[in-house]
Parts: C-alpha cells; sequence; structure tokens
C-alpha cells in the first residue's frame, strides 16, 4: 500500500545503493519537477517497524525532496509517498533497486560490479555467480560476464579511483584483464593516481592507461607534475615534456593571450 510518510522516518542507507554518483543536470531536472508538479510516483521502502521504513528504490526522488524541504521549508516537501513492500530476503531489496536503476537511469559497469561485490560481502548471496544472476537476470550471458570482469576492478581499486563511474567497457575490460595478469599492477595505479591527482575522469583514465602500458624505451612511466602557476589554472608536467593547463580561468580568452605570447616570442627570437 502507498503510504505518506515523514521524510526522517525513511533510512537512506537500509541497503548498499549501487549507484555512486547522482547526474547534477538530472537532478536539477528532477528536483524542478517535484517542485512544480509534486511527487508521481512513490518510492519503494521496507517496513522496519516503531514507525521507521528503509529505502529500496527512488534515492534520487528521495533526495531531491530532502533538498526542497531544506531550501522552501514547504510542509507539502516534508513528506514522501511510498509503496510499502515487504521482501522475504534482502535479496528481493536489492533486485528491486538494482531494477529500477537499470530501467530508468542505467548503471556503469563498475556500479552494477560494485553493487554485486558488495551483496556477495554482505552475505545476501552465497557468490558473484549467484549475484550476477540475480540481480542481473534480464540481462544477457555476455553482458554478466562483462560486469563480473569489472568486479576484478572493483576488488582491485574501490575507494582509489576518483571517478570510477565513468570507466568505461573497453579499458574497464582491459584493466581487468591486466590486472589479472599482474596483481601489482593495482599499487602502481594507486601511486600513480595519488602523484598526478587528476581533476576529471579523462586525465584519470589517461593515467592509468599509462601506467597499463608500462615504461617506454627503457624509461619508467612517470606519472605527470602538478602546480598551481596562477589563481584559476593548474600547469600539469608531463614526463615526455607535455604541458597542459586546467582550471576555471583556462578559456578562449586564455588561449587567444597565449597564442599571442608565443608568436610574438617566436618573431623576437628572429
Amino acid at each position: 500500500m502507498v503510504m505518506e510518510l515523514p521524510l526522517e522516518a525513511v533510512q537512506l542507507d537500509y541497503l548498499m545503493r549501487d549507484r555512486i554518483t547522482a547526474d547534477p543536470e538530472e537532478m536539477r531536472t528532477l528536483t524542478e519537477s517535484l517542485r512544480l508538479r509534486g511527487q508521481q510516483t512513490p518510492v519503494e521502502v521496507a517496513d522496519l517497524g516503531g514507525g521507521r521504513f528503509g529505502l529500496i528504490s527512488g534515492w534520487r526522488r528521495l533526495n531531491a525532496l530532502k533538498g526542497l524541504a531544506a531550501e522552501t521549508g514547504d510542509a507539502r516537501f516534508g513528506t514522501v509517498l511510498a509503496l510499502v513492500r515487504r521482501p522475504g530476503e534482502a535479496s528481493e531489496a536489492y533486485l528491486a533497486m538494482v531494477e529500477e536503476n537499470e530501467i530508468r537511469v542505467g548503471l556503469s559497469y563498475y556500479e552494477r560490479a560494485r553493487i554485486a561485490g558488495r551483496t556477495v560481502g554482505q552475505g545476501v548471496y552465497p557468490d558473484a555467480g549467484t549475484a550476477l544472476r540475480e540481480l542481473f537476470r534480464s540481462a544477457s550471458r555476455a553482458k554478466r560476464s562483462k560486469i563480473r570482469s569489472f568486479l576484478t576492478v572493483v576488488d582491485a581499486l574501490d575507494g582509489t579511483l576518483h571517478f570510477p563511474e565513468a570507466l568505461g567497457e573497453r579499458l574497464g575490460l582491459a584493466l581487468a584483464k591486466a590486472l589479472e595478469a599482474d596483481p601489482s599492477l593495482a599499487g602502481r595505479i594507486a601511486e600513480a593516481l595519488k602523484a598526478a591527482t587528476p581533476d576529471n575522469a579523462e586525465s584519470e583514465q589517461a593515467t592509468i592507461s599509462a601506467v597499463m602500458q608500462g615504461p617506454k624505451q627503457g624509461r619508467a612511466v612517470v606519472a605527470p607534475t602538478r602546480e598551481r602557476i596562477a589563481e584559476g589554472v593548474d600547469l600539469a608536467t608531463g614526463s615526455d615534456g607535455t604541458l597542459t593547463l586546467r582550471g576555471k580561468r583556462v578559456d578562449a580568452e586564455l588561449r587567444a593571450a597565449l597564442i599571442t605570447w608565443l608568436k610574438q616570442r617566436d618573431r623576437t627570437a628572429r
């Protein structure tokens, strides 16, 4: 049955969430929809007794409502419409959560593997094979095989990667294969990422790829060094001499000024 519950009565961490991050633009869209039209679809909860409920699915909706309640103080955002489920086992609750995200927004391979691994660790399923078959029962065998490969990446690098949900299928599968062949690779990647401190997924993946490729021409792979050269401008210097500028002030105006300076410098050198 559907109930109207106070936000504080719903426990967000009842399950280990599969979604690592929420897309800011998607959250803004959802929040504005709730602001204008109210909640159209109930979340799903499990009755924990004593007036407490555990969230099964609807994490984004509940967080958007919490944000609106804090922003506006409007009483209509202080409650959530919830469909009360009574899953016989924890596995049913996890399945409901995964199925909702697979249908509505999709999960990355890393996120799929991470939740499968966590359910095994919590004793919900006896092994990874069972977790994959149950949580992703509608997926093809090939897709489940890829998720299993990503489990290797999760086991080795969870907590090390800054942008794990952005790890693509091709690089992720290659990384899984490399980690299986060389267990020490995880430590080298961790050291390289610590030195490089990547601020976006692209630079993180470039660092991972460089470590995977190994030393070239007898030289060890060295992660780029970074320094703040001006307010809003960071300079990364690669071992091969490449220079990369990043920051909020790295824009078209800076690019034009840099090109002008280089041309003037070149004319002076002549």
